[in-house]
């Protein structure tokens, strides 16, 4: 009995749904969190392999206790929690590349078997994969491994297109440009399945994003890059997702702002009609 308080009260129960709004300020900054993860990871394995992994594991550590102790969307922490898995995908799918050799398409077939695992496991479990509904601790787990493993195979199958297949990052960008369309064009047009549309898109949200941060930081010897640097790319990107988690945190207020007044306002409606004589017909048509 004890130890069951104790989890709860370390990772209580959330209260609403923990995701923000499907809009377009969300795309935008998720694609910038693939290219600044993408970006970071790189910068950070270049200065020192080891450094890189305390640093990622760390970061993603961190990010997912302070979400999962949160019991309501938080902007803030929300999108620290994307872009830490981002950073730590990204060297996960790297690492079985770099550190044991494994070609891109295996690395890229591995991780799509992952997801699909994952999908199959959350779909048998909650019968659902919306992401409305994640309201409770398993289905909220549920979606960050969901994410993780997104990124790791976003990140592996940009790398795929790029230097295996040889169409550099600038061409593999434009690529993922064009598929992402099909999923939006789907769901608006084609009555496509709303959450297999998100999904679709979520998954090619990370190679567009990290292709084209590779091809401003990469040397043009390496998937014909423009060689601006990891370091410069993340510092940009970083500072790109803060402004607009600014501004989406700002919108977030605002809105819980009007819905308090909303609710204020409520108890003097309810107290007007209580006085309104029982019985009295017109009365009640005046009623609002």
């Amino acid at each position: 009995m004890r130890s069951s308080v104790n989890v709860a009260s370390r990772w209580p129960e959330p209260l609403a749904v923990k995701v923000p709004q499907i809009a377009v300020l969300f795309w935008v900054i998720k694609v910038l969190t693939t290219a600044m993860g993408e970006a970071a990871s790189d910068y950070l394995v270049s200065v020192n392999i080891a450094l890189a992994g305390v640093v990622g594991a760390t970061g993603f550590g961190v990010a997912m206790w302070w979400q999962f102790r949160t019991r309501r969307y938080a902007a803030w922490t929300y999108w620290f929690a994307v872009a830490m898995v981002a950073v730590f995908g990204t060297m996960a799918a790297d690492g079985l590349h770099v550190e044991l050799g494994l070609p891109y398409a295996v690395t890229t077939i591995g991780y799509a078997t992952v997801l699909a695992v994952v999908f199959v496991l959350w779909r048998r479990t909650e019968g659902t994969l919306s992401i409305h509904s994640i309201t409770t601790r398993r289905r909220e787990t549920f979606y960050w491994l969901t994410v993780l493993a997104t990124f790791a195979l976003g990140t592996a199958v940009g790398d795929l297109t790029a230097t295996t297949f040889k169409l550099g990052y600038f061409a593999s960008g434009v690529l993922f440009a064009v598929v992402i369309m099909v999923p939006a064009i789907g769901w608006w047009a084609l009555g496509f399945n709303p959450v297999f549309a998100f999904w679709f898109a979520y998954v090619i949200t990370r190679p567009l994003g990290a292709s084209f941060a590779d091809w401003f930081a990469k040397p043009h010897s390496v998937g014909r890059g423009l060689g601006i640097g990891g370091g410069p790319v993340t510092l940009v990107s970083a500072l790109a997702i803060a402004g607009l988690v600014a501004y989406a945190a700002a919108q977030d207020r605002s809105r819980a702002g009007s819905h308090t007044r909303a609710a204020h306002a409520a108890p003097a409606r309810s107290e007007r009609a209580t006085r309104i004589p029982i019985g009295d017909p017109a009365a009640l048509e005046e009623r609002p």
